[in-house]
């Protein structure tokens, strides 16, 4: 059951990859970092195992990590069966290589692009703007593909007002309310909780730009889900 983001409450399989070389102070999912955490399959054994686990009415396919980004061509080929099985797939990713990221959209159909915050310790602050870079060009990307596309921001006690609205400036220079399905703001879990006094704040910056922007928690874990 897919518990974040846009399509919260719809039947989904998910498809983790193993590998993520970044850090965020809140990962919920350490256990999926190192690359030789997972079980190795070829990507034919990949694919028969996602049709197997494949229940009636699922609504997607769901390729998250680690990141997707770091077995991205394994990601292309798989996305690709799932196409051809006239299922939505969809790609959750930080987005931090835009060329990776163009290698597997085109066999992606919704989008979720992740812009981590100064705060996260994704990357130092050094290597912060180069990361943005390509965050902004993967939005772009999926805009010009007609790709379904949302934002998601994850925030926490440690995040600034000054360095969201810095984000915002970022996101909305290159995009409108008409190219986007949905604008989250999803607040961290059980480690550095914002306060609700934070969270309208935030809404509020969001909220000239896209009136549908919403604030949304991990349902999963209110769920008990996996």
């Amino acid at each position: 059951m897919e518990g974040e983001g846009i399509l919260y409450g719809t039947k989904t399989l998910f498809v983790r990859l193993a590998g993520c070389p970044f850090s965020c102070f809140y990962c919920d999912t350490v256990d999926a970092l190192p690359l030789d955490s997972g079980k190795e399959y070829t990507v034919e054994d990949a694919c028969n195992l996602i049709e197997k686990k494949l229940e009636d009415k699922t609504y997607k396919v769901n390729f998250t990590g680690g990141d997707p980004l770091i077995q991205h061509e394994s990601v292309a080929l798989m996305a690709k069966h799932i196409q051809s099985l006239k299922i939505p797939t969809y790609l959750e990713s930080a987005c931090f290589d835009s060329k990776k990221f163009n290698h597997i959209l085109p066999f992606i159909d919704l989008v979720k692009i992740e812009f981590k915050t100064e705060d996260s310790e994704f990357v130092d602050l050094k290597h912060y703007p180069n990361y943005i870079e390509n965050v902004l060009e993967c939005l772009r990307s999926s805009i010009s593909a007609k790709k379904i596309t949302y934002v998601k921001i994850v925030v926490s006690s440690k995040t600034t007002l000054d360095s969201f609205k810095k984000l915002l400036d970022n996101i909305f220079s290159l995009t409108s309310k008409n190219d986007l399905a949905g604008f989250i703001i999803q607040p961290t879990y059980g480690v550095s909780e914002p306060s609700l006094e934070n969270l309208l704040k935030f809404y509020d910056l969001v909220y000239p730009n896209y009136k549908e922007v919403r604030i949304i928690p991990q349902l999963q874990k209110i769920m008990g889900a996996p």
